[in-house]
């Protein structure tokens, strides 16, 4: 698995798909990374459950939805972090972007574009979840994100009948990255040239993403 330097030069040679649609709304995560002794680790969030909340209890990076105070989607996803978990990313070295992605209803687009950047930070800290969004916080091993026992097929109540890509980040069937985060996650691994294994959406993406966005 690469380490810090060699996740900056892919990322830095990476040429982001960047959507263009003004006429959508948009939001932003960040995919922050810290140094570890086995090597570097990312931070996932398990959104608070809530009722009506179409993101309740998933596992995804920081961030929300732009708002008037953002001067754009970087720094709405800077004061998301900031706002959930209490990470400050001023003093965090920004590695690269990733590919905008847009959530998916029964094959047809939505109505949202979510972009993901990428950051190094050195010193995090603790992180305090605000309790009202964010349940819990988990850096986990970029590393393990390859390991075969990690990779579950996850089934979501929203979409019973469908089973999706999926990585078990803690508790099974609570903590599994899936989804549009899983998606990211396959765009960070193409960046850095080592792609995560090939898996069967089974037809049911559109699904997985009117699940996430509702």
């Amino acid at each position: 698995m690469p380490g810090l330097p060699q996740i900056e030069d892919g990322l830095t040679r990476y040429v982001p798909r960047i959507i263009e649609a003004p006429d959508l709304g948009r939001a932003a995560v960040a995919m922050v990374l810290r140094d570890a002794a086995a090597g570097p680790e990312v931070l996932f969030i398990e959104r608070a459950t809530k009722a009506g909340d179409p993101w309740s209890g998933h596992m995804a990076f920081p961030g929300g939805r732009l708002e008037e105070v953002d001067a754009d989607e970087r720094a709405a996803a800077e004061r998301e972090t900031w706002e959930e978990v209490g990470l400050v990313l001023d003093d965090a070295r920004l590695l690269g972007r990733l590919d905008d992605l847009q959530g998916r209803r029964e094959g047809r687009p939505a109505g949202l574009v979510i972009s993901a950047w990428v950051y190094h930070h050195a010193q995090p800290g603790p992180l305090v979840p605000n309790g009202d969004e964010v349940a819990s916080t988990h850096w986990f091993p970029v590393s393990e994100l390859h390991a075969p026992d990690r990779h579950v097929d996850f089934e979501h109540p929203a979409v019973a009948g469908h089973r999706f890509p999926g990585v078990l980040v803690g508790e099974p069937e609570r903590h599994v990255v899936w989804g549009l985060t899983y998606r990211f996650l396959e765009v960070f691994f193409e960046a850095v040239a080592r792609p995560l294994p090939e898996r069967s959406w089974e037809g049911a993406q559109s699904s997985a993403d009117a699940a996430e966005r509702g």
